[in-house]
């Protein structure tokens, strides 16, 4: 079977970036013990990525490479926030350092996180931009199974595993 609207995909991938200099850095990876499973086509995955496996078959392999545009987006500078460092006191938790990556929610209840670039006496400077925003992401993998979706996979709008009864 190929990949197509409403099938389940599992495969591999090893997902790597390019420095500034050009070189290529690995950010992650999924294996045979560990694969990504995913819908197809239900807008779980970026677009492009799905796009680029559109038609391939258990068995076939793949590497591409997507734009910033074609991922995370470019970076926006505007895209900065600094929190009240009240916000992290009556939390009752410890304050976040440099570098940490934080769970945050808007005023809507979406869920999202953010990169912390500053603690400072009166608030904590975060970066909301995607961690993967204004960078090419370079995929290779191996396409491991292709599945049609089982009603129930279609109706809780994610896959339930290779298998199609995982997950729940």
């Amino acid at each position: 079977m190929n990949i197509s609207s409403n099938s389940v995909v599992a495969l591999t991938y090893e997902l790597h970036t390019t420095t500034p200099e050009g070189n290529q850095v690995f950010v992650e990876k999924a294996n045979d013990e560990n694969p990504l499973v995913f819908l197809y086509g239900v807008g779980m995955m970026l677009p492009k990525f799905e796009e680029h496996l559109s038609g391939l078959k258990a068995g076939d392999e793949y590497n591409f490479e997507l734009s910033p545009s074609e991922g995370y987006g470019e970076i926006d500078p505007a895209a900065h926030v600094d929190l009240p460092i009240t916000m992290f006191k009556e939390a009752g938790g410890e304050l976040p350092n440099v570098g940490d990556v934080i769970p945050l929610q808007d005023n809507q209840g979406n869920q999202f996180r953010a990169g912390v670039t500053g603690v400072h006496e009166e608030f904590i400077s975060v970066d909301l931009n995607h961690p993967m925003a204004g960078k090419n992401l370079i995929f290779s993998g191996k396409i491991l199974n292709v599945r049609q979706a089982t009603e129930d996979e279609l109706s809780h709008g994610h896959a339930h595993g290779i298998d199609g009864h995982s997950g729940h």
